[in-house]
């Protein structure tokens, strides 16, 4: 049975038991600020789970792709060393909010698996939660007896806490589940070992395939349990795992999930998958990780340094540097792998072919951009080894390589192996340690639980129609953080105030009371499907009425500038091409950011044209056209821009402005006049493939030309009221040029007569030709002449000094013959004589420069320069 085959059976099998087949939401999140990936097939569902939303179905099923690298589910450094774990995956799921419970959920599964799947009932084993005396809870006899009525007693396992209750996360939505185990090992095996004793213990024959969940309880911040108001089923079931044990194979490795890709890595590298454990992991890692980058990228998110795009970026980084170690890659090549994962899976998941061309661009720049970081990784690792005073590496050393450039800890410790030389693993650890805890401090949010005082309620946005209403309050809980402090999130019944999404910021304004009491909104934002209000402090009277009122003058300059953005992404369409697609967007009250996919730079002749098409929208006063509830495939028909990596719903919000049509929930102005003018401010290279544009709008355009206005005023000035300012400043230009000429010359003499003078003033200590001497030279000349001087002068160690502006600066320069035949190094020289001027710096071997900023440390530092010689 192939994996297409697997896949179509099982949501054929749930939709002929009602459940509604739904798409798998991107793997990237957009509106939970508590997950950076879909880590599970119930994230999309959450606001069902905690009662913030009604669903419209509740029977449904589908096949979620889902992100396991960060947090409390994090399998990142178990890929590849073992054949069942995986950072992207599939989620075969089936889900019931309110509907059936524990005795369908069970019952199906078993008929799925034995039945429609075929699999030998003799090789299943399931499980059941067996209380907990820390909550309170009994064993889940109703499970149990379930399984009893299906199972052989002796199949059925007791399961703790750790494995057999199911939490989202330290709050939230969770009950006891039911694990499903397979054995696939052969029947020699299994009569040596039981495959009970088995279940559970990382064995990679007896694996875990689907985890039923009976969602039943809310786990509170003080970790104590209440009941839900309604019992949901939540089910997992591992695609490539179910694809393993269908197509009888001992690894998830060997199914054609994967099988197409390790075949297309053996043709590129010449290796041989199989033959060996360390080149097959390496093998596995990359076929693992180029679904993960791949798919992450199709849903929008790009490589960065922070982020989800540094968690990609990471995931991408390590399958290079297993390449680079055991595959001998020193060149880009995973990009080529993307051909055949769009082939292989582009049926299923549509966007992977229709996003091929930027994917594959993306990962090729990124593989070009680490590899050239490896190569100097190495160079600064061989200057480390060689400054060693002793066969160990200090891990503050190895730190600081992986830190500051990038340069995996794994690799360094296996060149250091090599070599003969060992790492203080324990210093690194420690390093590293002190750096996650200054981190996790920095963004640590506590929060407590929600104080009700209004049941069902359901929250209505008519900030569309209103920036003003007279609001209750629903809820509220605290909220602190080392970064904001204490703050309290407050839901309304209804509310004027836009929740951050789709790129726009949230509203800000306030609250007022009867009494005339005051509570301010500093933050908006949306969180499982609620509209969740951010304040400093709690209204005086909860129970009472409030205005709420949004900062109009913000929601305005807001809505100009993300109108301007569907404008914009028209124009990029109609001047540069149809393959112009958004890949993100920032819409604020002062400016607007606008992502998208193209080749180029933009010539200045295309930016005008872009600006031109924009401002003449403006001119036109287009009015808005909006329609919401709006069905999908009707708006899609009639030619609305949707955005890959964005969710909708059956129902769709329309806005159109002339020809710009597309879908989206932000705020708009009724008539493009409204925005007054367009202007591009900046457009560069966000990715390989993507492009970024920042530009201005209304007030922020007219303050624009009023400062750039009095600058033109001001320069005429300087320049004596010159008629043509433009030509006047060609004229100093040129003046200056010369004039530096002039310097530059003056400078070489200069340094000519100093050269003479400075190799009769070198000292001999044993073969060495020694000076350390303060000069009166820019850092460019100090270090053209220590070259010079240098290529005349054999065992030299030079340490130069000067004050320039207010700062010091040194600059150490060692032969390199005499740098490795003594064991010097100038870049550590100078980091240590550089604490004498207050200051820092490094280099190479061989030449090396420090700047500070007290300069009447410099004959100290040229002091303590001789004591390097002994």
């Amino acid at each position: 049975m192939t994996s297409q085959e697997v896949r179509t059976q099982f949501l054929n099998f749930f939709k002929e038991k009602g459940h509604k087949i739904v798409p798998s939401a991107p793997m990237v999140m957009k509106d939970d600020p508590t997950l950076m990936f879909t880590n599970a097939g119930m994230n999309q569902f959450k606001e069902f789970f905690l009662g913030n939303s009604k669903p419209k179905h509740t029977r449904v099923a589908d096949t979620q792709k889902c992100l396991r690298v960060s947090g409390k589910h994090n399998d990142l450094e178990e890929v590849g060393k073992d054949t069942y774990h995986h950072t992207m995956f599939e989620m075969l799921g089936n889900w019931s909010f309110g509907d059936y419970f524990k005795k369908e959920a069970i019952q199906w599964a078993w008929e799925l698996l034995t039945e429609v799947y075929k699999i030998d009932k003799n090789s299943l084993y399931v499980s059941v939660f067996e209380g907990s005396e820390d909550d309170g809870l009994a064993m889940d006899q109703e499970a149990y007896d379930l399984w009893k009525a299906i199972v052989p007693e002796e199949r059925i396992i007791m399961g703790n806490k750790k494995d057999n209750f199911w939490e989202m996360g330290d709050q939230g939505p969770c009950g006891p589940c039911s694990e499903i185990h397979v054995d696939i090992r052969s029947t020699e095996e299994k009569k040596k070992v039981p495959g009970a004793s088995l279940v559970n213990q990382d064995h990679p024959q007896v694996v875990e395939i689907w985890n039923l969940v009976f969602m039943q309880f809310n786990r509170k911040a003080n970790g104590s349990l209440e009941s839900l108001p309604a019992k949901h089923i939540d089910t997992g079931m591992g695609f490539e795992r179910l694809c393993m044990v269908l197509q009888g194979v001992q690894s998830n490795y060997d199914t054609d999930v994967f099988t197409p890709l390790i075949r297309e890595i053996e043709v590129i590298t010449g290796k041989k998958y199989g033959k060996d454990e360390k080149t097959d992991i390496a093998i596995r890692v990359i076929a693992d990780h180029v679904r993960a980058v791949a798919f992450s990228i199709a849903d929008g998110q790009l490589p960065s340094n922070t982020g989800a795009g540094y968690v990609i970026r990471r995931i991408l980084r390590r399958a290079i540097r297993y390449g680079f170690t055991f595959l001998n890659t020193n060149k880009p090549f995973i990009y080529r792998l993307v051909k055949v994962l769009a082939e292989q899976m582009g049926k299923a998941f549509p966007e992977l072919k229709e996003q091929y061309q930027l994917i594959e661009n993306v990962i090729k720049e990124e593989e070009s951009s680490f590899l050239s970081t490896l190569e100097q990784g190495l160079v600064l690792l061989d200057s480390v080894i060689k400054s060693s005073k002793d066969k160990t590496i200090s891990g503050e050393k190895a730190f600081e390589l992986y830190d500051t450039f990038g340069f995996p800890i794994d690799l360094t410790s296996l060149i250091l192996e090599e070599k003969g030389y060992q790492l203080d693993v324990a210093g690194f650890n420690k390093a590293l340690q002190e750096q996650k805890d200054r981190s996790r401090a920095a963004s640590e949010v506590s929060k407590g639980d929600w104080t009700v005082l209004k049941q069902d309620s359901e929250q209505e946005f008519i900030g569309y129609d209103s920036l003003e209403a007279q609001v209750k309050l629903v809820k509220y809980r605290k909220i602190s953080s080392k970064k904001e402090g204490d703050q309290y999130q407050l839901v309304f019944n209804l509310t004027p105030f836009y929740a951050e999404g789709g790129g726009q910021v949230g509203d800000k304004g306030y609250l007022e009371a009867p009494n005339g009491d005051v509570t301010y909104i500093v933050d908006t934002k949306r969180e499982n499907n609620e509209i969740v209000h951010f304040a400093e402090s709690l209204p005086g009277d909860l129970n009472g009425s409030f205005k709420a009122v949004v900062d109009k003058k913000q929601r305005w300059r807001t809505a100009c500038n993300h109108t301007a953005t569907h404008l914009l992404h028209q124009a990029l369409r109609e001047v540069l091409g149809t393959h112009v697609e958004q890949k993100g967007s920032a819409v604020h009250s002062k400016y607007l950011r606008f992502d998208f996919s193209h080749f180029a730079k933009l010539s200045v002749e295309e930016l005008r044209k872009v600006e031109n098409f924009v401002n003449a929208r403006i001119d036109g006063h287009l009015p808005l056209e909006e329609n919401r509830n709006v069905p999908i495939q009707k708006a899609m028909e009639e030619g609305a821009m949707a955005l890959f990596g964005e969710k909708y719903g059956d129902t769709v919000r329309t806005i159109r402005f002339g020809q710009s049509m597309e879908l989206c929930g932000g705020t708009h102005v009724k008539n493009t006049a409204d925005i007054w003018h367009f202007k591009i401010v900046s457009e560069g290279a966000v990715a390989a493939g993507i492009r970024r544009i920042e530009a201005i709008t209304s007030d922020a355009v007219k303050e624009f030309y009023f400062t750039n206005n009095r600058m033109l005023f001001e320069i005429k000035d300087l320049l004596h009221n010159a008629q043509d300012p433009v030509k006047a400043v060609a004229g100093l230009q040129e003046e200056n040029t010369a004039l530096k000429k002039q310097v530059e010359q003056l400078l070489k003499d200069k340094a000519k007569g100093l050269k003479s003078e400075l190799i009769s003033e070198l000292e001999t200590v044993g073969n060495i030709q020694f000076l350390a001497k303060k000069i009166d030279l820019d850092a460019s000349g100090i270090k053209d002449l220590s070259f010079e001087i240098g290529g005349q002068v054999d065992n030299l160690f030079l340490l130069l000094a000067a004050e320039n502006d207010g700062k010091a600066l040194l600059s150490c320069y060692i032969s390199k013959d005499l740098a490795t035949a003594k064991g010097l190094n100038a870049g550590t020289i100078v980091r240590e004589l550089g604490k004498y001027i207050q200051g820092g710096g490094g280099g190479q071997p061989f030449f090396a420069t420090a700047g500070g900023k007290n300069p009447e440390g410099i004959p100290e530092a040229l002091d303590k320069a001789k004591a390097y010689l002994s």
